[in-house]
C-alpha cells in the first residue's frame, strides 16, 4: 500500500454503524478501491493497472477466490467451456481440457494475480460504503481479524462480490428436531462422508443436481427436492457446448426462437423432464434468464441417474442426511 496516504483522525459518526464507535485509521486511496479479489475484482484490478491506473483491492477472507478455495465441492468443473471462462488478457493454459477443474481453475486465478501483480488487502470485511457527498468521496468502513477498524476514503468505488458469496439457509420446521447433519452446500465437500446413508437435497439448481450425481457416485442415496420449475439443458449438443451454441445463435435469430430451438434439442436428447418431476417454467431459459436471472441447468449426468430410479425427486421441504 505504497501508494496510500495514511492521516489521523477520528472517524466520522455513523448513524447507520453505531457498533463501530472506537477510534478508526482514515486512509487516503488515490485510486479506484475494489471490493471482493475473486475473478471479477482481480480481472477488474488487472485492467485497470493494463491501462496503468492502479487499485487497492480490499477481500474479507485470506486468500483470493475464497468462494472457489473454501465453499465448493471437490468434483466440481466449470460447467462453461474455459474460452467463455477465462479472464480478460490472460488465456488458459493450452493443455487445460475444455472443462477445467476447481483445482485448475483456482491455479489459473493464482497465476494471473502473480503475473499482474495484484496484492490484495487480506482480512478485511467491509461493512459500509457510502459516498460523502460534502467532500464529494467514498467512506468505506472495515473491520479486521480483531475487529480493528479502517476507513479508506477514494474517489471512485468499484464493488465485485459476487451473487453468491453468503450462503441462504432456510428455517424450516423440524430441522431443530433432526438427528443427523444439516449442511449447505458451500459446506459440502465430497459425498464419500454420506456413504450408505440417505440423503435429502434441496434444491435443484447447477450445484443441487450435481451434488445428488456426487452422492449417488459415492453410494449415497440422494433425493432431491424440486422446489420450483427449472430448465435442465444438455451441457453440450449438436457438438458444441450449448452455451456457445447458443450465443451464436442469437447473433442471427431472436431470443424466443432461440429458445424454441433449445428446448426442442434438449427433449430430444433428455426425453420429457416432467415425467421425471421436473417441470420447466413458462418463459423460455434465455428469455428466463434475461428477465429473473434464473439460470438454467446444464445437466452433467444428474438426468441420467433420475431416470434410473438411483436419485429420486420428492416434493418436500428440508434438507437432511440419514
Amino acid at each position: 500500500m505504497d501508494y496510500s496516504k495514511e492521516v489521523e483522525g477520528k472517524r466520522v459518526h455513523d448513524h447507520f454503524n453505531k457498533n463501530m464507535t472506537t477510534l478508526a485509521r482514515c486512509i487516503w486511496v488515490p485510486c479506484p478501491v475494489i471490493i471482493g479479489a475473486g475473478p471479477s475484482g482481480l480481472a477488474t484490478a488487472a485492467c485497470l493497472k493494463e491501462r496503468g491506473i492502479p487499485s487497492l483491492i480490499l477481500e474479507r477472507a485470506d486468500c483470493i477466490a475464497s468462494l472457489w478455495k473454501l465453499k465448493t465441492y471437490d468434483r466440481l468443473r466449470l460447467h462453461l467451456p474455459k474460452q467463455f471462462c477465462e479472464l480478460p488478457l490472460m488465456p488458459f493454459p493450452a493443455n487445460f481440457p475444455t472443462y477445467p477443474t476447481k483445482k485448475q481453475f483456482v491455479a489459473y486465478l493464482e497465476s494471473y494475480k502473480n503475473h499482474f501483480g495484484l496484492d490484495p488487502v487480506f482480512n478485511k470485511t467491509v461493512v459500509s460504503a457510502e459516498f460523502d457527498h460534502r467532500c464529494g468521496f467514498w467512506r468505506i468502513n472495515t473491520l479486521g481479524l480483531k475487529q480493528e477498524e479502517t476507513e479508506y476514503v477514494c474517489q471512485w468505488l468499484i464493488v465485485a462480490t459476487g451473487e453468491n458469496a453468503d450462503e441462504v439457509v432456510p428455517q424450516i420446521e423440524g430441522m431443530d428436531d433432526f438427528g443427523g447433519p444439516i449442511i449447505h452446500t458451500s459446506s459440502y465437500k465430497s459425498g464419500r462422508l454420506f456413504r450408505g446413508k440417505a440423503v435429502l437435497v434441496i434444491g435443484c439448481g447447477n450445484s443441487g443436481m450435481e451434488v445428488s450425481l456426487d452422492l449417488c457416485n459415492c453410494n449415497a442415496r440422494p433425493s432431491l427436492v424440486v422446489r420450483d420449475s427449472v430448465h435442465v439443458l444438455p451441457q453440450e449438443m449438436l457438438g458444441r457446448s450449448t452455451f456457445g451454441l447458443s450465443m451464436w445463435l442469437l447473433k442471427w435469430f431472436p431470443m424466443r426462437l432461440v429458445d424454441r430451438f433449445l428446448l426442442l434439442v434438449s427433449r430430444f436428447m433428455l426425453g420429457d423432464t416432467e415425467k421425471f418431476g421436473i417441470h420447466r417454467p413458462q418463459l423460455g431459459p434465455l428469455e428466463l434468464k434475461s428477465r429473473s436471472g434464473k439460470t438454467p441447468v446444464l445437466d452433467v449426468g444428474t438426468l441420467a441417474k433420475i431416470k434410473s430410479g438411483n436419485i429420486k425427486v420428492e416434493s418436500k421441504n428440508f434438507l437432511c442426511a440419514n
